[in-house]
């Protein structure tokens, strides 16, 4: 038996190093390539990092595992034989250790990758998320958010300092990558590793600091931590004790024999008829596939039996974001009738870093779509309006038939049902949000109970408008069916509001007796709009106006036309109404001179006219402009647009209006030295210079800078009693001598020699 033994273990060494000799030739033949410069870059803050948390490769390589099976799940959907069979078709993750050379596995049976895959996907293309990670990193960004930029097999040189991936696909051959990460990686045909009939093969050649990744307890805590609600099962190749039955001794037979009573004839009758050998119970070690993620599919269950931390680690998994933040809200509900489905749906605690980005070009979905429990796809962008992308979550429907295609899937008639149903719930989640929030609704009417709860949701709705305000403006603008409930979820800052957000309803709540209009202002900032002259008779008169500086805001008021049958007036267009002023009259016509002469004394400023203004106090006079034309703020919009067209501009621009105000003591003066001289060119130039001056401080671009500053400095120089033909003093022109080079280089020498030695 020896013999064999040592026979055995001759022949297994002689053939190991065969395969060592084979595997080394192969290896110096292997394809060499460089890594793309933005990988490389991604590779070294990695590789350098003092990231504590170096746990997160095994969950970026689970949910790798985990795509990968998606993806072949739904081939098979159109092609039966895609799945293979016997152990190939078992769709599952197997983790796998060798604690002898430091070797940590992880291997799936998912769709697998050709040569031109593992090219492609680990090393010489960067995808966009690459360079945008890095961009993160160098910020001051956290390692742990790595997966949501599509690059977390990264992650693996945390703890390894030499990876392997084997991996096979239906139509390539099997191939090996592997690096170093030392700026390049190698390709090869794989002809001395097992056939993986189908998959892919992670193996970890761990560094000497990471050997606790050896460790079965260690990877069976972190697939609980991280990789829980994995909808595929995650297997570990793990050491079990069992009680075994073994023949027991002789000495300890003959003992049993010795204390056992005597029997009857009988009982030694039938003893001796069925006489078994004598057995005892040992312990054993053996290994054996164990399965870490028993749990059933969050989605699938009651909402009832859904623990908010189970919640909160499906999201993360889910997300791939695994921060300390829980996401703000969800829901969770099931629909039923002529479309059945179930969907859970989360509100992120973070904006995503490219969620306004190429927002009308791009398609962007973070809904996970299943069919009867088969992943379909996570770029299914017909769930969901682009307004709403924002929202992570799965829909599993039971009645989109499986096996079509996916434009087929597109215009099932089910789809427009199920999105209706989305949007509902999506809106009734956030507006749910706001209702549980303190600091948005009175909680006079509550229990202390109910208050305590509310107060760990203090402030969650003013943290929501601003990661995802903008969302619901987009919103207004595009859905035309859910404007209204859309605007109950508008927020912003106004003239009473104290720095706080304040919502339509509250606005409306306290508005003046007799206001029939929702007055609002746009503009860059709170603070200058806050200066605004357009606020002045507005803010005497006690009313509210509401702040709007986001350039989206401007796009939002064009399709925002009334809210609870009140209608929106910017206060910076004509159209406003304070009530009657019984004076009006009697003022039109004492200014009425005034009023044509100013609009002669204008003509080549595209002023539509000049009127009397209601809408100032302090401020000589305002512009303002038509109800449908482009405000101040929106004409710099436009202005700043790239491709922005001039002649549509001009069209677009509206009538300006000049508004005056007659208890000004500077409208008055002007009205009684038209009545002197309306002749006057230095009075011309007086008008014209208060109207640019009026013109800038409503918030326009002056067409031309250069005859305002002029009229800016003969005011200066008419102050200065300076004459208006004072001339400017010439300047002196004084020739230097020219020098020859030369000669300049050896006078310097010298100097130069001196100024060195006085340092020295």
């Amino acid at each position: 038996m020896l013999l064999s033994f040592c026979t055995d273990t001759m022949t297994f060494d002689v053939r190991r190093e065969s395969e060592s000799i084979s595997r080394k030739t192969l290896r110096n033949s292997a394809e060499k390539f460089e890594f793309q410069a933005e990988v490389s870059r991604l590779m070294d803050i990695i590789i350098n990092s003092l990231y504590s948390n170096k746990d997160i490769f095994l969950r970026e390589l689970i949910s790798n595992a985990s795509d990968a099976l998606d993806k072949i799940r739904f081939l098979t959907l159109t092609d039966k034989e895609a799945l293979g069979e016997g152990d190939t078709a078992k769709l599952e993750i197997q983790i796998k250790l060798d604690k002898e050379n430091k070797i940590l596995s992880i291997r799936d049976r998912g769709v697998g990758m050709t040569k031109e895959d593992l090219i492609k996907n680990l090393g010489t293309i960067a995808k966009s998320g690459t360079s945008a990670f890095v961009e993160k990193m160098q910020t001051g960004g956290d390692l742990n958010l790595i997966g949501q930029f599509g690059v977390g097999f990264y992650s693996v040189y945390l703890v390894a300092d030499y990876v392997e991936v084997v991996s096979k696909h239906n139509d390539d051959k099997q191939y090996v990558w592997e690096s170093k990460a030392d700026g390049s990686f190698a390709i090869s045909e794989d002809t001395w590793n097992e056939p993986l009939g189908r998959g892919t093969e992670i193996k970890l050649h761990l560094r000497d600091e990471a050997k606790e990744y050896l460790e079965e307890g260690k990877l069976k805590d972190l697939v609980k931590k991280y990789s829980e609600f994995i909808n595929f099962p995650i297997y570990l190749w793990a050491t079990k004790e069992v009680d075994v039955e073994v023949p027991a001794d002789e000495e300890e037979s003959s003992e049993e024999e010795e204390s056992t009573t005597e029997r009857t004839e009988e009982e030694e009758t039938e003893d001796d008829e069925e006489k078994k050998p004598k057995t005892k119970t040992v312990k054993e070690t053996t290994t054996e596939w164990e399965l870490l993620n028993d749990m059933k599919a969050v989605w699938l269950r009651s909402p009832k039996e859904v623990t908010e931390e189970e919640y909160a680690k499906f999201y993360h998994s889910l997300a791939k974001d695994f921060g300390d933040d829980k996401p703000m809200t969800w829901s969770h509900f099931s629909a039923e009738g002529d479309v059945e489905f179930k969907a859970l749906l989360f509100v992120p605690p973070k904006a995503p870093h490219d969620l306004y980005e190429s927002y009308y070009n791009a398609n962007k979905s973070n809904l996970k779509l299943y069919v009867r429990r088969v992943f379909i796809s996570d770029e299914f962008d017909d769930l969901l309006p682009k307004y709403l992308s924002f929202l992570m979550g799965i829909v599993d429907s039971d009645t989109l038939p499986l096996n079509v295609s996916r434009e087929m899937l597109q215009q099932h008639s089910s789809l427009k049902t199920i999105k209706k149903k989305l949007i509902r719930k999506a809106l009734d989640m956030i507006r749910k949000l706001a209702e549980e929030d303190p600091d948005e609704y009175s909680n006079k009417e509550k229990t202390d109970d109910e208050k305590s709860a509310m107060e760990e949701k203090k402030g969650q709705y003013a943290k929501f408008w601003n990661e995802f305000g903008k969302s619901v403006k987009l919103g207004i603008i595009e859905d035309a069916t859910n404007r209204n409930r859309l605007a109950k979820l508008l927020r912003f800052e106004s003239s009473k509001s104290d720095g706080k957000l304040v919502s339509l309803d509250e606005y409306i709540s306290r508005m003046k007796s007799g206001q029939k209009d929702i007055f609002y202002l746009t503009g860059s900032s709170k603070e200058q709009l806050e200066k605004s002259p357009f606020l002045e008779q507005l803010t005497k008169k006690n009313y509210e106006v509401i702040y709007f500086t986001d350039p989206v805001d401007e796009y939002l008021m064009q399709y925002l036309m009334d809210y609870e049958d009140k209608k929106f007036q910017n206060v910076s267009k004509e159209g406003l109404k304070l009530g009657k002023d019984s004076k009006l009259k009697d003022l039109k016509e004492s200014f009425k001179e005034l009023t044509d002469w100013w609009k002669k004394a204008l003509d080549t400023e595209g002023i539509d006219s000049v009127k009397i203004s209601n809408r100032l106090h302090n401020t000589p006079c305002v512009v303002v402009t038509s109800k449908y034309g482009w405000s101040s703020n929106m004409e710099k919009i436009m202005q700043a647009q790239t491709l922005s067209d001039a002649s549509k501009q001009a069209y677009m621009r509206g009538k300006r209006v000049l508004e005056i105000n007659p208890r000004h003591p500077i409208i008055k003066e002007l009205r009684d030295k038209v009545a002197q001289d309306s002749d006057s060119e230095g009075l011309k130039q007086t008008a014209r210079l208060v109207y640019q001056t009026a013109l800038m401080e409503s918030g326009f671009n002056l067409p031309d800078p250069k005859d305002f500053a002029s009229s800016i400095y003969r005011s200066v120089q008419k102050s200065l009693d300076l004459s208006p033909d004072a001339a400017v003093e010439e300047e002196e022109e004084v020739e230097e001598p020219e020098v020859d080079e030369k000669e300049s280089g050896k006078a310097e020498e010298p100097e130069h020699e001196q100024y060195d030695k006085d340092e020295l």
